[in-house]
């Protein structure tokens, strides 16, 4: 997204902008900039969060094996799907005092179709899990995605720390054991029919 881009090239200028200041770089009307990011703390932490973005995709890609072929599809989601947990809870300990305030600004606010947060995770969970998708079919894949979004990421992380009081490592194998319970299941219901 063009305010994104804009308000990550100014803050790597040392800059602190404004939704008004990146809706100028980006040659958005401002008010369209502000239906999606109605405070400047809105805008920040989006542009953080997007500038993590590669560290995720090196993730899943060194997740792939170095001579093609080496893995079939079930083996190739199961390691990308590892590595994207491993990734994304790391990242989420990094960075939980910005999470946890996105977070606060996000939580009960709707903006047109778009998520408000979240998108990122159903992009990459959606791509760990893509070598299956034939296997699965559309139904049951989109299934599988949206069970991993509810147990992946920094939600899961935070609640498994605040309510069961885990450590971060215990809280990433509880996760990591569910995803691959979610997508073992989905494989073996595609089998079953």
């Amino acid at each position: 997204m063009a305010l994104l881009a804009s308000a990550a090239r100014l803050i790597a200028a040392g800059q602190t902008p404004s939704v008004v200041d990146v809706a100028d770089a980006a040659d958005i009307s401002r008010r369209t900039a502000y239906r999606y990011f109605p405070t400047q703390d809105q805008l920040l932490i989006e542009a953080s969060l997007e500038a993590l973005r590669p560290e995720v995709e090196a993730a899943m890609a060194a997740a792939l094996p170095a001579a093609a072929g080496t893995l079939d599809d079930v083996g190739q989601a199961e390691r990308q799907l590892a590595a994207t947990v491993r990734v994304m809870h790391r990242l989420a300990l990094e960075h939980t005092a910005l999470l946890r305030t996105m977070i606060r600004l996000t939580t009960g606010r709707k903006t047109g179709t778009r998520p408000v947060r979240g998108y990122r995770r159903v992009e990459w969970l959606t791509s760990a899990v893509a070598p299956v998708r034939a296997r699965l079919g559309e139904r049951r894949f989109i299934r599988l995605v949206s069970a991993l979004v509810s147990c992946v990421g920094m939600d899961s992380l935070f609640l498994l720390q605040d309510t069961q009081g885990l450590t971060p490592a215990a809280a990433e194998r509880v996760t990591l054991w569910t995803a691959r319970a979610l997508l073992a299941v989905s494989l073996a219901e595609a089998e079953t029919e």
